[in-house]
């Protein structure tokens, strides 16, 4: 059992299921906040805090996430006068499959690849990408997609600990690749 468990409930995994969801997800600030939501809820103050940027910037983003079903107000709690509204994901895991939009998904793989590129001088940093194509049955893509999300998750119920982030990109999808028979 994982010792690291997010402070409120969401589900697994939500299937994106509009284009628009995409835009609003990988916009460089907005999928920052995303991750930051990852681990725990945050107030807009405490995210703004976090990325060293202003509170009406972050509050604008937010926005962009709520209104496209990606963060929602997990919980609230009174300080002195005010009412802190606390954020989080929707879900753990957003399935990208059902909106996606090349122009997007590319922004984010870039900044992936951007991310992998600037750390791959520091050697001695565990680090992998590869990209495989196998033709296999529907019945074991369906394994395979199982295994990839079970695998998603034990890497979100690691222990936080450590100086360095670390990301994980996965992906399974079927092609129209020409294959000897």
């Amino acid at each position: 059992m994982p010792d690291h468990k997010p402070d409120y409930e969401a589900p697994d995994v939500l299937k994106l299921d509009k284009p628009e969801q995409m835009g609003a997800l990988f916009d460089e600030t907005r999928n920052l906040i995303i991750g930051l939501l990852t681990d725990k809820a945050a107030t807009v103050s405490q995210i703004a805090d976090a990325m060293g940027k202003p509170k009406g910037t972050i509050g604008y983003h937010m926005k962009v996430l709520e209104d496209h079903g990606l963060v929602r107000v997990v919980r609230t709690e009174q300080i002195r006068a005010i009412e802190a509204k606390y954020y989080g994901r929707t879900a753990r895991t957003f399935d990208l499959t059902g909106a996606v939009e090349v122009e997007h998904v590319g922004v984010a793989i870039h900044k992936a690849l951007e991310e992998m590129a600037a750390n791959d001088h520091e050697a001695d940093l565990p680090g992998i990408s590869t990209v495989r194509y196998i033709r296999i049955t529907e019945e074991r893509a369906a394994e395979w997609q199982a295994r990839l999300l079970a695998l998603a998750q034990e890497f979100l119920d690691e222990p936080r600990e450590g100086e360095r982030v670390y990301g994980l990109m996965l992906a399974l999808f079927p092609t129209e690749r020409p294959y000897l028979p």
